[in-house]
């Protein structure tokens, strides 16, 4: 009988019928890792939620599209990066969640001031490597903390430029196991939200920028960076902006007028340094932080009339 947490290799898998609670028969033969019942509280940030039916690391990019194109589209697929900007629900996340590893982890400047990455590459090594080759523009991406895989998905933004401004196109894997080349446009752009399918993986991307000055674009970067300790609570268990800024504000503005700052529900609490962050002060479960999240918006309406939008994605079951 299988252990949670326990990790199998290629046809050690057992199918969901071994696996007590797993909803989701996997394919046997994968080269990467694959593990029932994956706790993944401690792979996000906020260091709460259950675990996964199946996490799958896959072993390189042939790995992933062969398991994805075996195991069907009505098994819920999601891709895990860094951890940011994500709850993970208490009751876990059915399915398969997808961890792209140090294979898809990649960065590279091409000519024409285009850097190449792989879907799992962290936003601080595509700005340190367009920096060092002398590639301006991409120095926002210093500031999001996640992996190219999710702020192309979510068209990830920061200090005034966003994903949209700088994606040359970014190849994909649908479910089902296609991989496709998309260009920027084909992913009908907009605040934080693209049109890519549920399920679907960006496994690589190539981003433009102009040509510049290395020390000019490293001081650019140390100036985001020190903003953003100055300003964020970074040395706690938090999960990044947790609501789109509305239109003609700050989110943030929106929270501090409505007396949130510092509101606290279980082990969660209202970030007093930066409103707009949740934090998890030790013992928080995903449901005090969503349900508290939840009572912030519900405070912001009725105090000003405006509905905040969750930027955080919450997955996976209550």
């Amino acid at each position: 009988m299988m252990q949670p947490g326990e990790q199998m290799h290629g046809d050690e898998a057992p199918g969901a019928d071994e696996a007590p609670g797993v909803t989701a028969n996997v394919p046997r033969n994968v080269r990467g890792e694959l593990t029932a019942r994956a706790p993944l509280a401690k792979l996000v940030w906020f260091k709460s939620g259950g675990a996964a039916d199946w996490l799958f690391e896959p072993a390189d990019l042939e790995d992933l599209v062969t398991f994805l194109g075996q195991l069907g589209s009505s098994t819920p697929v999601m891709a895990l990066g860094l951890g940011s900007n994500l709850i993970i629900r208490d009751g876990g996340v059915p399915g398969v969640v997808v961890r792209l590893g140090k294979p898809f982890s990649s960065v590279e400047a091409k000519r024409g001031e285009v850097v190449e990455c792989g879907g799992g590459a962290p936003g601080i090594l595509v700005a340190s490597t367009a920096r060092d080759a002398g590639i301006a523009g991409l120095e926002f991406l210093r500031g999001i903390p996640g992996t190219v895989g999710g702020f192309v998905r979510m068209n990830g933004g920061a200090y005034g430029r966003e994903v949209a401004d700088v994606l040359v196109d970014c190849d994909v894997v649908l479910p089902g196991g296609n991989l496709v080349t998309l260009p920027v446009q084909d992913l009908d752009y907009s605040y934080r939200h693209s049109r890519l399918p549920e399920g679907a993986i960006v496994v690589a991307a190539r981003f433009k920028g102009t040509p510049g000055d290395p020390h000019e674009i490293g001081a650019e970067m140390d100036r985001i960076a020190e903003e953003r300790e100055n300003s964020q609570p970074l040395r706690t268990k938090t999960g990044g902006s947790t609501f789109k800024n509305p239109e003609g504000t700050s989110a943030w503005k929106l929270v501090d007028e409505a007396g949130c700052r510092g509101l606290t529900m279980g082990g969660a609490q209202v970030s007093e340094k930066h409103t707009n962050f949740l934090i998890n002060t030790g013992d928080a479960t995903s449901a005090d932080i969503e349900g508290l999240g939840e009572e912030v918006r519900r405070r912001v309406a009725e105090k000003t009339g405006r509905a905040l939008e969750w930027e955080i994605k919450r997955v996976g079951r209550p």
